[in-house]
């Protein structure tokens, strides 16, 4: 029986050579897809919770919103208007958390998360109608450099918004008092804005100074 005989052509050597070439640029591109990178997605929160704690004694004002759909096609919902006092100060707290998992598990406490990643968050704020003598004008969410009393910060030493303080106006006043958390990874900056990265939460709430 007569074997068939192979012969190394210059045709041959050009189709292994790009047979070989198309496998190494598979391997690389599978390499590149595996390799990890930054997570740029907004926090799952179902509900997000302010407080607002009077200094010097008084009545503690707490408001939420909540999406119990999680990811579904609910939004963010506040349960009713902010009332405060005249010429009062307060302290303010955010507290968020995602109630689609269990309270034992680290994907529940995401106010534990935002801090513990506070280089990648921050809080602006945006108010109307001077409802505010301290910090004056109307937040940071339009002008990154206005005023906004932050009572906490991150790593970098930046501003992060999960405790702020707030003196009310003198006189009574109402508008809206809108608060916005951004998520940021290797963006945050002295100089990042409301239009930088993710928003994690965007609320707006009645506001009422009386």
């Amino acid at each position: 029986m007569k074997h068939k005989q192979f012969l190394i052509t210059p045709n041959s050597i050009r189709l292994l050579m790009t047979g070989l070439l198309i496998s190494s640029m598979a391997v690389l591109s599978g390499c590149e897809e595996d390799d990890p990178k930054k997570e740029d997605t907004p926090e799952l929160i179902t509900e997000a919770t302010l407080t607002f704690t009077p200094t010097g004694g008084g009545t503690t004002v707490t408001v939420t919103a909540t999406d119990p759909d999680g990811e579904g096609v609910q939004d963010l919902t506040v349960d009713g208007p902010i009332n405060l006092v005249t010429n009062k100060a307060y302290t303010l707290t955010i507290e968020l958390i995602n109630g689609l998992a269990d309270p034992s598990e680290e994907e529940y406490d995401i106010t534990a998360e935002v801090e513990e990643e506070g280089d990648e968050h921050m809080f602006f704020f945006g108010w109307t109608n001077n409802v505010f003598s301290n910090p004056g004008g109307n937040g940071n969410i339009d002008a990154r450099a206005d005023a906004v009393n932050y009572n906490d910060e991150d790593s970098n030493g930046l501003p992060l918004g999960l405790s702020t303080s707030w003196t009310t106006a003198a006189a009574a006043a109402s508008g809206t008092f809108r608060v916005v958390l951004k998520h940021q990874p290797d963006l945050k900056t002295t100089t990042s804005t409301s239009s930088t990265g993710e928003s994690d939460i965007d609320l707006s709430f009645t506001i009422n100074v009386n």
